[in-house]
């Protein structure tokens, strides 16, 4: 009997042995040389049963491999939408802390006479940096209602696609959050508005 049985039986798709190895007592923990647990290899397979199965069973949700993923994030990355919609409440339901990540840095571009019909408006040049050779970006130019900006993450206005860059906007409060949802449709995206399916 190998040690990593349980492994073997995720990874051919196996879910009666599985449950069978999981039943009679087998490491739900174990690893392979990677670091990788049987519930990291039922979330990149897109096995729902399967991770069910483990995670019903003990498995820790946040393990991550060398790789520093977890099964949530093994999930998204190759589209495993079902399994990433259990790992998401899972880990939602979860007394333990899973990794810190990083907010999403996100930004959307909006015509400037969209954003000054908020009766909030008011312009500022911060952080400001010529963008090319003809003068385009010059601090001294007036914006017309065309300008093309950029509302990023924190709700602040950029006239570049960079963060804090060319700021033209940072008044942010609430009433500018709701302007920005509500009338402008703006929402910094979730990890399952970006997924690509790949699921049979």
């Amino acid at each position: 009997m190998s040690d990593l049985e349980l492994i073997d039986a995720v990874k051919a798709g196996d879910y009666a042995k599985a449950e069978t190895l999981v039943r009679n007592g087998a490491e739900i923990n174990q690893q392979d040389e990677q670091g990788w647990a049987p519930l990291n290899f039922a979330a990149g397979k897109g096995d729902l049963s399967t991770v069910k199965l483990l995670v019903e069973s003990g498995a820790e949700i946040f393990h991550t491999g060398r790789d520093l993923r977890t099964p949530y994030m093994i999930a998204l990355a190759a589209g495993r939408v079902s399994v990433v919609k259990y790992l998401m409440e899972a880990q939602a339901q979860s007394a333990e802390e899973g990794p810190a990540r990083a907010p999403r840095k996100y930004c959307k571009a909006y015509h400037l006479g969209d954003l000054i019909r908020y009766p909030g408006w008011s312009e500022s040049r911060i952080n400001w940096k010529k963008q090319n050779d003809d003068g385009n970006g010059d601090a001294e130019e007036p914006f017309n209602n065309d300008k093309v900006v950029f509302i990023h993450q924190d709700f602040t206005v950029t006239e570049s696609v960079w963060h804090n860059e060319n700021v033209i906007f940072k008044n942010v409060d609430r009433d500018w959050e709701e302007f920005c949802s509500n009338s402008l449709e703006f929402k910094v995206p979730e990890d399952l508005d970006l997924i690509v399916p790949n699921e049979a």
